[in-house]
């Protein structure tokens, strides 16, 4: 009886472990509120929302943010917006790893990269958090700087003393207008991410 016990219990483990492996979690970081909606600090949120809309998913306010679930070919994307402000990323993301039971290896940060320019995309599996405020705080609560980050170039267009003033500014007209092809090639890098794995995306979608 001990011995159907252990293997049944190995068994459920397993089964677990399998299914956790198919889970992922993908977070998009920005700041929460009307104001902060079009600026290209929140373009984490603006992928997951056109993500979102073209898959006709919708967004439920949880626990330290706001979720949604996309299940495509076997694989379980959970999209999470924190509600905590850019500053303290890492508690929400923190959170919904444990809940969910996803390892570290599943988890994709999308970020705006002020280093880039705009529109091109890097996709890095470690890395310092670049001055990022909600890159460091996720780095500080998972104790970790050896995550998956997506990075959206919004390039350094702006004058000396006014970075933070670019940063929480809204797109320009011209950027709108290139913005929803750069969206749909987003998408394409999640799902990739997820179907393929980080260094086929890598190879796939850097600089790209």
């Amino acid at each position: 009886m001990w011995q159907f016990l252990l293997n049944l219990f190995k068994k459920e483990t397993k089964i677990e472990e399998q299914d956790s492996m198919k889970k992922f979690l993908i977070v998009g970081l920005g700041n929460i509120g009307e104001k902060y909606k079009n600026t290209r600090h929140n373009i984490g949120f603006k992928i997951l929302d056109y993500f979102a809309e073209q898959e006709n998913l919708s967004f439920e306010t949880q626990k330290l943010g706001d979720l949604s679930t996309y299940k495509f070919k076997g694989r379980t994307f959970i999209f999470l917006k924190p509600n905590t402000y850019m500053n303290l990323s890492g508690k929400a993301v923190q959170y919904w790893l444990i809940k969910e039971k996803i390892p570290i290896e599943n988890l994709l940060i999308i970020t705006d990269d002020l280093n880039l320019p705009f529109g091109s995309m890097r996709l890095k599996t470690k890395g310092s958090d670049g001055g990022h405020n909600g890159l460091r705080d996720i780095q500080l609560k998972l104790n970790s700087s050896k995550y998956n980050r997506f990075r959206f170039g919004i390039s350094d267009a702006f004058s000396k003393g006014r970075q933070v003033d670019y940063v929480l500014g809204e797109w320009t007209e011209q950027e709108n207008e290139t913005l929803p092809e750069r969206l749909d090639k987003s998408i394409e890098l999640i799902k990739s991410f997820v179907l393929a794995g980080v260094n086929n995306t890598m190879n796939i979608f850097n600089g790209k």
